[in-house]
């Protein structure tokens, strides 16, 4: 199933979470083995469009808050690098509205 194309992305969830250097559950270091940092926060929100949004997504728990999705797939960044990756996307029971909620490496791939 694919998640609508209006799926949010927030931008603070990129840029303060995933591509800020963190001591605990740091993805940033990650991310950069493909080319993406803070200062191009963007390219990271138009590849997760481009190349993770358009592909089927799996369901995986119906929580009290919402669905949850998972999609599973290599992340090619700007610098070319393949990262495989797990991204986790939920769409809420009380507004209906799709939302991405992170991404860490899927180490099965």
């Amino acid at each position: 199933m694919k998640l609508p194309d209006d799926t949010l992305i927030a931008q603070e969830k990129l840029r303060q979470y995933l591509l800020t250097l963190r001591k605990r559950n740091d993805k940033s270091q990650w991310l950069a083995q493909a080319g993406y940092t803070l200062e191009n926060w963007q390219v990271l929100e138009k590849d997760l469009r481009n190349q993770i949004l358009s592909v089927d997504a799996t369901p995986t728990e119906n929580t009290e808050y919402g669905q949850m999705y998972e999609i599973k797939r290599n992340l090619m960044g700007p610098n070319g690098k393949n990262l495989p990756v797990c991204t986790i996307w939920m769409t809420e029971t009380a507004t209906g509205n799709t939302k991405f909620i992170t991404m860490y490496p899927d180490k099965r791939r």
